[in-house]
């Protein structure tokens, strides 16, 4: 998710779409209590924050014993529940459900003496009053960052959110900038920036136990 925030007011909010142009959700992005509709403290002119909209596994629980209840559709998981939730044409669907949100970055910016380091960042994003996630860390090497994985992939089981996998981004926002520009040089067309990289675990698996099966005969015999 996109969020244009000018002097401190949220004025447009919008999917990531093919990364240049996304869809419109303004109205539904409001109706999430985690996003703040004016940043605290002295905003810059302009501010895109970027982040992610999720739902939480026991939150998602909850809501799907209540919609049963009510003799409504129930949401199949947490991710699927946060993209349909966000895209919906009514306002008050998206305001029923419980979403909750993470920043994790910056887009367009102006006026804004902005920090050195992506942690700074986020430790400014934070400032403004912008939710971030609380499980990250500044490292040098690839062991640190191999342990930091190893340390998350203990958590996962007890995070309240799901996840796939950890991204490793350099820190300075000097190196970033270089970075891009040599992805540009070299006509690399990608959604994702070189300079972050995704460390995704093992897909969980489960043993399921078939209880029955359905014999049909299909449309052709």
């Amino acid at each position: 998710i996109s969020l244009r925030y000018e002097s401190g007011i949220l004025v447009r909010g919008a999917t990531r779409g093919d990364g240049t142009t996304g869809e419109d959700v303004t109205q539904n992005l409001r109706t999430v209590r985690q996003i703040p509709l004016r940043l605290q403290g002295e905003a810059p002119p302009v501010m895109e924050v970027r982040g992610e909209v999720y739902m939480r596994r026991d939150d998602l629980e909850k809501y799907n014993v209540a919609a049963a209840a009510r003799g409504e559709k129930t949401l199949v998981n947490p991710r699927n529940a946060a993209a349909g939730s966000i895209r919906q044409l009514d306002p008050t669907i998206a305001a029923s459900r419980p979403l909750c949100f993470f920043a994790y970055g910056l887009g367009a910016v102006d006026g804004w003496n902005m920090p050195k380091t992506h942690a700074g960042v986020l430790d400014a994003l934070a400032a403004f009053g912008l939710p971030i996630c609380q499980h990250r860390i500044v490292v040098q090497g690839g062991a640190a960052l191999a342990d930091f994985h190893r340390h998350v992939a203990e958590l996962r089981d007890s995070l309240p959110f799901d996840i796939d996998g950890v991204v490793y981004k350099v820190n300075s926002l000097a190196l970033q900038k270089r970075l891009d520009d040599l992805q540009r040089l070299d006509s690399v067309i990608a959604r994702e920036p070189i300079w972050a990289v995704a460390h995704k675990y093992p897909a969980q698996e489960a043993l399921t136990n078939i209880q029955a099966i359905d014999v049909q005969v299909g449309r052709t015999g």
